[in-house]
């Protein structure tokens, strides 16, 4: 493709087939969360029913995640001057009904919808307040068919910086745009384009940093899924701005789907000249390999990914000299996360002002979330940064299941901080939510409710980081091990009130003297869960209890006179700790009794309390 008018003409032929004259577009959600639901055999038997039936006018593909993923897997049926119809939980006899019913004979299936009344994804409150721009494409395109993305102006962005803008006007664009980086630091895209940009070497590199490693996140995935093309045309004008002709991809390994999806979209880009060689014709040429991480958290610190792409230990070393400087293999590089690269295109299409008109002054955009742990609607959100914690929580997301109380959610993964209902009415932005003790990160948001124990929560975290650091420094090497060592003793009820102080004082130095970031947050977790729940951690170094009764050293059970001496408990104990004839009420021997809550799961007689 050497001029914009064949892009042009390109775009025209999709639009065509997009637009459905006489017929109707199946959809089915074929991300990892929907393939994990189910959505593999679905999909093909809804290929079969049409080829079957001799539905040639219908149109099946596949796409990436709508969001929803609560709900999948997911199949939305799009017909010209109708409303879409979505169908949810669906399996392989529910596809052949459909197939029947809605598309052979458009009769639409209404049990098998959103509430069983036809109502689309669209029409439920999860989606109200969203606003998409990075997820603009996930759940509408066929992520493996370029043309597609090209309908919807795919690669109209990359023409147009190659051949309206100069590379310093394209920097000016991004600067003006305010973008800050989407993978937890929050710097200008711009400025980091800028620094690099007048840098002279024999090779410049753009990396995509693809490695998501932050428990509960999954939004740079469900992009590189569904809208694998946007980050390619990104990461092309990123080259672009900074004279780069090299891009890397550095993608989890654990990421099959994604990494496929990336493969066929840079074979179709390098097919069609939109990767490659004299890219419309100009003197720019840029191209794209990926590479494959072992999911080592650390390496999705800049300096430690690129070590990893060297084919070095993923270690982080001393900055500077800054990666825009000498980064890989010694040469000028920039690095910019999947959700940051998602936006580029559209910024450059719409410009700057489009992108302040929506998000807050220093932080606009939007942000996307993958809110997950109690939360009634969990999924994928994309919300305009300067909505508040309650907004997401509760409008979005549609509160904790069961009318549980909120307790606090957890952002920015095992750096971030807890954040309690007292700060939910804070709007989201990087820097409201480092005013509060957390922080935005790559985009995790993890909800818990009163059942949850924060100081197992805080274990849980601290464990995560101390697996995953590279051990090259001492202070994160060692010392949060110790932390961890002090955790675990609080939680199996041998901690003393002193170990508090212990905590703090190992945190502050860990944060303090580590070599880089994961280091420098790992005690966040702990620090803002005892500033916010010091009762807890009190309550179980001082009072001998779990006032969740999540850890176990805490926890009694005692059988009631509703026991039936059906011996079930007994037989379901794994330590034997239960004894007591057929017929007659059975006792729990408290020093084997380990509080794994097995006889209260067996019992149905609900004869088991559990005593915290």
């Amino acid at each position: 493709m050497k001029t914009l008018n064949e892009l042009k003409d390109m775009q025209a032929k999709a639009l065509e087939k997009l637009e459905l004259k006489d017929g109707m577009r199946v959809l089915v959600g074929m991300a990892t969360c929907g393939i994990s639901a189910g959505a593999r055999p679905v999909y093909e038997t809804l290929k079969k029913e049409v080829e079957a039936r001799g539905l040639k006018d219908i149109q099946v593909a596949l796409t990436g995640c709508v969001g929803m993923c609560t709900y999948e897997p997911i199949v939305e049926v799009l017909e010209p001057g109708k409303k879409k119809v979505t169908y949810i939980h669906m399996d392989e006899e529910k596809a052949a009904r459909v197939a029947a019913s809605h598309l052979a004979s458009g009769e639409p299936v209404a049990e098998y919808t959103v509430g069983g009344n036809l109502q689309t994804l669209e029409d439920l409150e999860f989606y109200k307040k969203q606003k998409r721009v990075v997820l603009r494409n996930c759940g509408l395109i066929n992520p493996e068919d370029i043309g597609e993305y090209i309908a919807r102006d795919g690669y109209q962005a990359l023409a147009k910086a190659l051949l309206e803008m100069t590379p310093a006007a394209v920097i000016d664009v991004m600067k003006a745009s305010g973008l800050r980086g989407r993978g937890g630091a929050g710097f200008s895209t711009g400025l980091k384009w800028s620094f690099a940009a007048p840098n002279q070497a024999d090779q410049k590199y753009i990396i995509c940093n693809a490695d998501e490693g932050d428990p509960g996140a999954f939004m740079d995935r469900s992009v590189l899924e569904g809208d694998p093309h946007a980050v390619l045309e990104a990461m092309a004008i990123g080259g672009y701005a900074i004279g780069a002709s090299k891009g890397y991809i550095y993608v989890r390994a654990e990421y099959p789907v994604a990494v496929q999806r990336l493969k066929i979209a840079i074979d179709q880009a390098k097919e069609l000249g939109l990767l490659g060689e004299k890219i419309f014709g100009t003197d720019f040429s840029f191209d794209i390999e990926i590479r494959l991480g072992a999911g080592a958290f650390v390496c999705g610190e800049e300096t430690a990914l690129i070590a990893s792409i060297e084919g070095k230990r993923g270690m982080s070393r001393n900055k500077p000299p800054f990666p825009a400087n000498k980064g890989l293999w010694g040469r000028p590089t920039v690095i910019n996360n999947v959700e940051t690269l998602a936006n580029i295109a559209q910024i450059i299409l719409n410009g700057a002002d489009w992108f302040h008109s929506f998000g807050t002054e220093k932080s606009p955009g939007t942000k996307v979330f993958a809110l997950a742990g109690k939360i009634n609607q969990g999924g994928l959100v994309e919300v305009p940064m300067g909505i508040t914690l309650r907004e997401v929580i509760y409008e979005v997301g549609g509160g904790c299941p069961g009318g549980k109380a909120f307790k606090a959610v957890q952002t920015g993964g095992p750096s971030g901080g807890c954040i309690t209902s007292a700060n939910l009415d804070t709007p989201i932005d990087f820097d409201n939510l480092v005013a509060i003790g957390s922080m935005m990160g790559s985009g995790g948001m993890i909800v818990m409710d009163e059942d949850n124990c924060m100081v197992d929560i805080a274990r849980f975290f601290l464990d995560f980081t101390v697996d995953e650091s590279c051990g090259k420094c001492t202070p994160c090497r060692e010392g949060t091990r110790r932390m961890l060592e002090v955790l675990h003793k609080i939680t199996s009820g041998k901690g003393k009130p002193e170990d508090l102080d212990n905590l703090k004082e190992l945190a502050e130095n860990i944060r303090q003297t580590s070599l880089c970031a994961l280091g420098q947050t790992a005690p966040n977790p702990v620090l803002s869960t005892i500033k916010h729940f010091e009762d807890e951690y009190r309550a179980h170094v001082s009072e001998g209890r779990c006032p969740a009764g999540v850890c176990r050293s805490f926890l009694k059970y005692e059988i009631t006179d509703a026991c039936k001496g059906c011996t079930l408990c007994a037989r379901n104990c794994p330590t034997e700790a239960i004894s007591g004839k057929v017929k007659e009420q059975h006792v729990i021997d408290p020093e084997k009794c380990i509080g794994c809550g097995a006889c209260v799961n067996s019992c149905k007689f609900d004869a088991i309390i559990k005593k915290n």
